[in-house]
């Protein structure tokens, strides 16, 4: 069973909701399509789970049962920051992966049953392609770019020489860069999520006070490694490192990487723009060093970094421009989704 039919390309929907809750967020945005193919964000409200600080990570039933409890609170929400009503939507838009399975089943089942119950078109969305797209709220993002997802769960590098296509040119060989903010930031006692935590840690301390060696230095290709620095960070925080100076060097070190090889494949590819998307691209380490660099780096505006709806909507907004058919009703959630897989 499908959706609603795909609309016509002169009666575009105007407003298109997005879900997430393809982790520990649950998130709702709202976006407005003009005639003219340019969008706004309207409205953009994220749960955020507080209930995983304890553990140190996220507990993935307590993430399910954190979206049941919270979706509806969280739609209402964004409505009432959009002005609009439930009559309004005009397509929804979910993420159906990469993610938690039974917390991406949560928004997922929901957008249908909403799409269903309005009678208009469902999009299922790719978590990596509504963080690149989380760009769009602050610039029209024109094919050809290169594409960084760096978060607490990815890190992967993407050259998009056309609109829909995706080409993997790196990514982590072990852990993400958030998910190595995240542990080094619990070993040194600084807190969850370690992103915010590491990087005010990190002004107080001093870099230089404990080295950490470039991870894959003299690779040929783009890939990235955050196990090494981890163990570096291990054995400084065992031989009585100050948690801010670890933070320093860390923070130091990982921008480093992040930027260089991110530089190299630009240039390989002869790319001249840059979006630089997920958690980790609110760092301001990271944002500083890219706009010092000879890109143009574009980033997500406010509250759009980690994982939100609206983002999910711009995805959404992206797919009716292309002209891609509502997604099957069938559709399922899928904790490995490669972007590739994306249809052109």
């Amino acid at each position: 069973m499908s959706s609603a039919r795909p609309p016509s390309e002169r009666h575009l929907p105007r407003y298109i909701l997005g879900i997430d809750t393809s982790c520990d967020d649950t998130g709702v945005g709202l976006v407005e399509l003009a005639a003219d193919g340019s969008v706004q964000v309207r409205a953009n409200r994220v749960w955020s789970q507080t209930v995983h600080a304890q553990y140190g990570g996220v507990m993935p039933e307590l993430a399910s049962r954190e979206h049941v409890e919270r979706i509806d609170a969280v739609l209402e929400a964004a409505l009432a920051e959009a002005g609009l009503t439930v009559a309004d939507i005009g397509v929804v838009t979910a993420t159906s992966g990469p993610g938690l399975v039974g917390a991406l089943l949560v928004g997922l089942m929901y957008g249908k049953g909403l799409a269903q119950a309005l009678d208009v078109p469902f999009y299922a969305a790719h978590h990596l392609e509504g963080h690149i797209f989380a760009a769009a709220s602050e610039a029209e993002l024109q094919a050809p770019y290169l594409a960084l997802v760096v978060s607490g769960g990815h890190t992967h590098l993407f050259d998009v020489p056309r609109e829909g296509d995706y080409v993997l040119v790196g990514a982590t060989r072990d852990d993400a860069a958030g998910e190595a903010f995240d542990k080094i930031a619990r070993l040194a006692g600084l807190g969850y999520p370690g992103g915010p935590a590491i990087s005010e840690a990190a002004r107080r301390g001093d870099p230089d006070a404990v080295p950490f060696k470039e991870p894959l230095r003299g690779q040929k290709g783009f890939d990235f490694s955050f196990s090494g620095l981890k163990t570096a960070a291990l054995l400084a925080h065992k031989a009585g490192a100050k948690p801010e100076d670890l933070a320093a060097g860390f923070e130091r070190a990982a921008v480093r990487f992040l930027v260089g090889t991110t530089l190299r494949a630009a240039q390989a590819q002869g790319r001249e723009t840059v979006v630089v998307s997920g958690g980790v691209a609110a760092n301001r380490a990271l944002r500083e060093a890219f706009a010092a660099s000879p890109v143009r780096a574009v980033f997500p505006g406010a509250g759009l970094n980690t994982d939100n709806g609206a983002m999910i909507a711009l995805a959404g907004a992206a797919a009716l421009r292309a002209g891609r058919a509502p997604s099957p009703l069938s559709e399922g959630a899928v904790a490995y989704a490669p972007l590739a897989n994306v249809p052109a």
